[in-house]
């Protein structure tokens, strides 16, 4: 006999869509988590943005999932009473080199369907904006923030009304194949959990968790890259009413304009390669942040950003390769029956989760046929 039909394993804010997704279908589903709560990694620790696709190749699992997951989220917000604001956000550049990538970037908006968008001359974007010093922009609508918490709180308190279970402070040591699913070690239970389907959705640990499951060949665990991003806040009253980007950067989408609920204004990420997982952020960083800035806002007053928080993303891709895509591996891949793994899974992740849940969602249902 089977303890469970489905254990979710990491509950950042994929996990947690991939957990109620499940649970909504009546399919019986523990929530693992190693921390005290949800989303305590990645899921806490980013821009909040709803992205609005821009940035992925037409055929890329990430661009698919994250402009049928932008609707599919806004859609969420208003059914839940999440807090959001479409705010719409601005591409700028300060050369001809990144007006070329804009013009690069509206062409890939347009073969992905992204209706919604403008090419605008520095009147135009000065207009929006009156703080920036920018040659051009693109203007994207569509574009908006979420109260993250709010939102992952949402699914949560969802995935538990369909009969779902959260094991928080629950560490998986190790995960063995049996006859007709898996039995799933804890540190704490001497009875290991028994589980038809296992789903590693354990982001910055995805890699380590799978090295753990007996009978996964290692040769189809990808390697992990950890690129950490700083944040810090502006002090004085935000001049901006819209999300603001350069053009992309190696690793990352460039310091940016960023906002909450509540108005405020940061400013980040940048990126630093990492070997190891840590939070640290020193005011020094701030020394890179100034220069960045002053590129499209010119008049950044010194000493005006103190240190905000840190987010370390899990990329399939290092320093100077082609950014990767998501990678979902089923038994289709990696020959394991009933375990479904996802790999660096980061930006726009938040903004794809509902997408990317309906997808596992069905890769579970076909496994179960």
């Amino acid at each position: 006999m089977l303890d469970i039909d489905c254990a979710v394993i990491g509950a950042g804010v994929v996990g947690l869509a991939i957990a109620r997704a499940c649970a909504r279908s009546g399919i019986s589903t523990v929530l693992i988590e190693q921390h005290a709560t949800f989303g305590s990694e990645t899921s806490s620790r980013n821009s909040s943005v709803i992205h609005s696709g821009i940035y992925y190749p037409p055929a890329s699992l990430k661009s698919r999932s994250c402009i049928k997951g932008r609707e599919l989220l806004y859609e969420f917000c208003k059914r839940h009473g999440v807090p959001f604001r479409q705010c719409g956000k601005l591409i700028v550049a300060t050369s001809a080199a990144e007006q070329t990538r804009l013009e690069q970037l509206l062409r890939n908006a347009q073969s992905v369907g992204i209706t919604e968008i403008e090419l605008l001359d520095q009147h135009k974007v000065q207009r929006l904006e009156p703080a920036l010093s920018v040659s051009s922009g693109l203007w994207l609508p569509v574009t908006g923030i979420v109260d993250s918490h709010s939102y992952m709180t949402a699914l949560l308190g969802d995935f538990e009304q369909h009969a779902g279970i959260f094991a928080a402070r629950t560490t998986v040591t190790r995960i063995r194949r049996i006859t007709d699913g898996f039995e799933i070690h804890l540190p704490d239970e001497e009875t290991p959990l028994r589980a038809r389907n296992v789903i590693n959705s354990a982001g910055l640990h995805a890699a380590q968790l799978a090295s753990n499951i007996d009978g996964l060949d290692a040769a189809f665990i990808p390697r992990m890259h950890l690129a950490k991003g700083h944040y810090f806040e502006y002090s004085a009253t935000a001049p901006f009413s819209h999300l603001v980007y350069p053009v992309p950067v190696d690793g990352g989408l460039g310091v940016h304009v960023t906002l909450d609920m509540a108005g405020r204004m940061r400013f980040g990420p940048d990126v630093e390669w990492m070997n190891d997982i840590n939070y640290e952020i020193s005011p020094e960083r701030a020394d890179v942040f100034y220069p960045a800035i002053r590129r499209y806002w010119p008049e950044l007053p010194d000493n005006s950003l103190n240190p905000a928080y840190t987010g370390v993303r899990p990329k399939l891709s290092g320093p100077g390769e082609p950014a990767a895509d998501f990678c979902i591996q089923d038994a289709s891949t990696h020959q394991v029956p009933g375990l479904i793994c996802l790999y660096g899974i980061e930006s726009p992740g938040l903004t794809a989760s509902l997408a990317l849940a309906e997808a596992v969602m069905q890769l579970v249902q076909e496994q179960d046929q």
